[in-house]
């Protein structure tokens, strides 16, 4: 599975370079030429974030790859209120191109919706697969939310792991709602249980003893799933504190140094990959494509997860991880 996924991901990456390189010798630009194209890019997540840093990374490797201006937002927290209003003010800059995250369509669509109608070109990544093409969302870069959650909990179960608790940082984001929904699902049918616990990672501390004592009262849980680097961390600091370490299993979604360490120190059982560099390069690219030679490409693009990191192949991660492109 990783490594098909890997396999497509270059593939990917090679062919829309090549592409590329193709159109702005067809229409006789060079990348100077493209210094005045400006493409916005926002989403849920801050570049502060071990996760969206990478994606913010992407966009501006995309960018300088492909000579056009790129500008990436984000609200100080998970606020679809202060989201949409970034939304907007891209919008009234009257860019090329609009890539967002959707974690909440509910909140998110009808500025999403303006932008198309204002004739804008607007590529979702991330969240919103589900949502995007009624949105008149251009394509959607990304993995499948659910499907990756039911993957996690296929190999947790087959791990052995019985009744388990998903960690959920933002409840209410569609996306993360449905990462457990996937592993809850895969986890019922092989005979085991799931309970979802929210906690607030705006307080790490509180997170973790909030865990800690999720662990405490139900002391049949016997594996954690989290949604993310930022909530694998206090249940890492938990399941040490409780001294439950390679008693309770534990995975997360997403990649980071930390917790790419503990998938190869055994810490952590593995970590799903969605590949956020190619989630921040991909839309660029395209929607550069698209200014230049109206190039589309079928919608949704799922090349980007899932993957799986696993104590097998961590090492050679860790040193991608390291330069800020996984």
């Amino acid at each position: 599975m990783q490594r098909s996924v890997k396999f497509i991901s270059v593939l990917a990456v090679a062919l829309v370079t090549l592409l590329g390189f193709g159109v702005r010798q067809a229409v006789g630009q060079t990348t100077s030429d493209r210094s005045s194209i400006l493409i916005e890019v926002v989403t849920h997540g801050q570049a502060s974030d071990p996760f969206w840093s990478v994606v913010q990374k992407g966009v501006e490797q995309a960018g300088k790859d492909m000579g056009v201006k790129v500008e990436y937002n984000a609200p100080p927290t998970f606020d679809m209120v202060a989201m949409g209003q970034l939304i907007d003010a891209a919008v009234a800059k009257k860019p090329a191109g609009l890539v967002v995250s959707i974690p909440d369509a509910a909140a998110l669509g009808p500025h999403i919706k303006a932008a198309v109608d204002a004739g804008i070109p607007v590529i979702s990544i991330n969240s919103g697969s589900d949502v995007a093409q009624q949105l008149g969302v251009l394509v959607h870069v990304g993995q499948t939310e659910y499907e990756a959650g039911l993957g996690g909990g296929q190999r947790m179960a087959e791990a052995g792991a019985k009744n388990a608790l998903c960690v959920n940082q933002e409840v209410g984001n569609a996306a993360l709602d449905l990462r457990c929904k996937g592993f809850t699902d895969a986890m019922t049918k092989a005979g085991g249980k799931v309970e979802v616990l929210g906690v607030d990672l705006s307080d790490p501390t509180g997170s973790q003893q909030k865990i800690e004592a999720k662990l405490q009262q139900s002391p049949d849980i016997d594996s954690i799933l989290t949604l993310g680097p930022t909530g694998a961390a206090p249940a890492l600091k938990a399941l040490q504190d409780l001294n439950e370490i390679g008693k309770i299993k534990l995975a997360t979604f997403d990649l980071s140094p930390e917790v790419l360490t503990a998938v190869k120190d055994g810490q952590m059982l593995f970590a799903i990959d969605q590949q956020q560099y190619l989630q921040g390069y991909l839309p660029i690219v395209l929607l550069t494509l698209y200014h230049d030679n109206l190039n589309t490409i079928a919608n949704p693009v799922l090349m980007t997860g899932p993957g799986f990191v696993t104590k097998d192949n961590a090492e050679r991660v860790i040193a991608l991880s390291q330069a800020g492109t996984r």
